[in-house]
């Protein structure tokens, strides 16, 4: 089995997915920019060979990297980057080699934009906030005499929360259409709740291999605007209409053989028709793992290994039983810190404090530090209690 994997080393923990792959006796065939000589030896070890590219957004670059290898081993079974940034070009390159084996050109819009995904939703019966295509001022008005403000903006196909505002009036309005980027945007109205995600692995025939879940306290959005600490937990357990919605969102979109990333706003207030408040209504989907370090923070919560259920379902087609939760009885929290905020309580101090329940802490890479902070702890919490003592600790700043 050949198996393209494009840009394994980003995140950095993502040689695991190649590992995982190669001790199943597959190919495991890189393309990045990065130097051969740079990647970690954990990669290196994975992989059958590397392919370096100079570009990696330049297409022909990567078009023939990937004829490189079909040339050489034959057939591509599969090609996957697991990374949101790269899935148009994954499905581009499926399309052009006839790879068949996961989304291609025409299916790869329906997934990631966020005006087709409505109608993916309600196909599912899934409550979604009410949106409309942003082109022009008037329109932009009549859509906001029905939803009243605050509303928010994004663009219609878009990265985390890149670009996204929050609009209070009609002067932030205005000031919106005289500064916005030259992309199409959507305008929803405003849900006031919390983020949670339904993270999952899913086989074939769409039915969910694993299942695990994020509580996303406040918005990313919110976090890259004004410059907030990332703090967020993976949940001991997923709450059961997440659950429900979340495998209903699954069929809907007819997920087949995918690591998948769902948000959903938890209503903190009743919602008319979308809900009651502690119902969970559908935000956008992501087609991919959820980013940064959340894989690992499943496995420290789960007391599992995501990396080997994924290979097992890439190349089996079902779960790898030694691999799937086991004794889940606490939560996994993270926390982003930035460099320009005072922190009371230094690195040192953290490490005192709370000894082996750190699993993870090192510098994020520049390219995700607007989203995820710049120096990051992962630590094993056996209460809600204790996590939130925990945020507290890491985050107390001086006055």
């Amino acid at each position: 089995m050949n198996f393209i994997f494009i840009s394994p080393n980003f995140p950095r923990t993502y040689w695991n997915f190649c590992d995982r792959l190669k001790k199943r006796g597959v190919n495991v065939l890189g393309i990045g920019d990065a130097p051969y000589d740079g990647l970690p030896s954990e990669l290196k070890g994975s992989l059958t060979e590397y392919y370096k590219v100079n570009d990696m957004k330049d297409y022909p670059s990567m078009y023939k990297a990937v004829a490189y290898y079909a040339f050489h081993y034959g057939k591509i079974d599969f090609l996957e980057s697991n990374n949101e940034f790269w899935l148009s070009q994954d499905a581009s390159l499926r399309t052009d080699f006839n790879i068949t084996s996961g989304v291609n050109s025409a299916q790869i819009v329906s997934f990631q934009s966020k005006a087709e995904m409505k109608k993916f939703y309600a196909k599912g019966g899934i409550p979604t906030a009410r949106q409309a295509k942003v082109d022009t001022l008037e329109n932009a008005l009549s859509f906001i005499g029905e939803v009243l403000y605050p509303i928010i903006v994004k663009p219609e196909v878009g990265v985390g929360a890149e670009a996204t505002y929050k609009i209070s009036d009609e002067g932030e309005l205005r000031h919106f259409f005289d500064t916005k980027p030259a992309v199409p945007y959507v305008m929803e109205e405003f849900i006031t709740g919390d983020i949670y995600s339904y993270d999952a692995i899913v086989d074939s025939e769409g039915e969910p291999l694993f299942e695990s879940s994020a509580h996303f306290p406040p918005s990313v959005m919110d976090i890259v605007n004004d410059n907030l600490d990332m703090v967020y937990y993976v949940l001991k357990d997923v709450p059961g209409q997440l659950r429900e919605r979340g495998r209903a969102t699954v069929k809907a979109f007819g997920v087949r053989s995918r690591f998948v990333h769902f948000e959903f706003f938890r209503l903190s207030v009743d919602k008319g028709s979308l809900g009651k408040k502690g119902d969970f209504i559908g935000l956008e989907v992501n087609m991919r793992p959820a980013g940064g370090y959340t894989p690992d923070m499943m496995n420290f919560a789960h007391n599992s290994d995501v990396y080997d259920i994924w290979a097992e379902m890439m190349v089996h087609d079902r779960a790898s039983a030694s691999s799937l939760p086991k004794d889940a009885d606490h939560w996994c929290l993270y926390y982003g810190r930035r460099d320009a905020h005072n922190y009371v309580h230094s690195p040192e101090e953290i490490r005192s404090r709370y000894g082996n329940r750190i699993a993870m802490n090192e510098r994020i890479p520049a390219a995700i530090a607007p989203d995820m902070g710049e120096y990051m702890y992962t630590l094993h919490a056996f209460s809600e209690e204790e996590l939130h003592e925990m945020i507290s600790f890491i985050g107390e700043t001086w006055k």
